[in-house]
């Protein structure tokens, strides 16, 4: 069956997201040569997708309540740790943390740039 193979972030300030990401997940991302993208390392050894990121094309997304994207959710391993940093870092939660009976706890952030993320803690017990 067909499988998600990569993904991009689409950001006002590129530089700015590069540094959100980075102090948030610890993801590797570098310049790809001279073009205004970025390539992103999300780990190794465990699976996952890696990405891009890139100059927005257009306005940003609307701010309201409704999810009108593709969300990419990232494995943590505390949820609570990460919605701290999440806002240390200079982004916002679109959802609190709620729980996924039998899979995990469960948030929605905003990046730097008004991107919507999720970030899921692995909990058969949640509730």
């Amino acid at each position: 069956m067909p499988r998600i193979v990569h993904f991009e972030i689409h950001a006002d300030d590129p530089e700015r997201a590069v540094g959100f990401y980075t102090a948030l997940f610890g993801w590797d991302i570098s310049r790809w040569g001279e073009m205004d993208y970025w390539l992103i390392r999300t780990g190794e050894g465990t699976p996952g997708i890696d990405g891009g990121l890139l100059r927005r094309q257009g306005p940003p997304p609307p701010d309201s309540q409704a999810v009108t994207s593709y969300v990419c959710t990232t494995d943590v391993p505390s949820i609570d740790e990460y919605v701290e940093k999440i806002k240390a870092n200079g982004g916002t939660i679109a959802l609190p943390k709620m729980p996924i009976p039998t899979v995990g706890w469960l948030a929605y952030g905003k990046d730097t740039e008004g991107n919507l993320f999720g970030i899921m803690q692995p909990d058969p017990n949640a509730a």
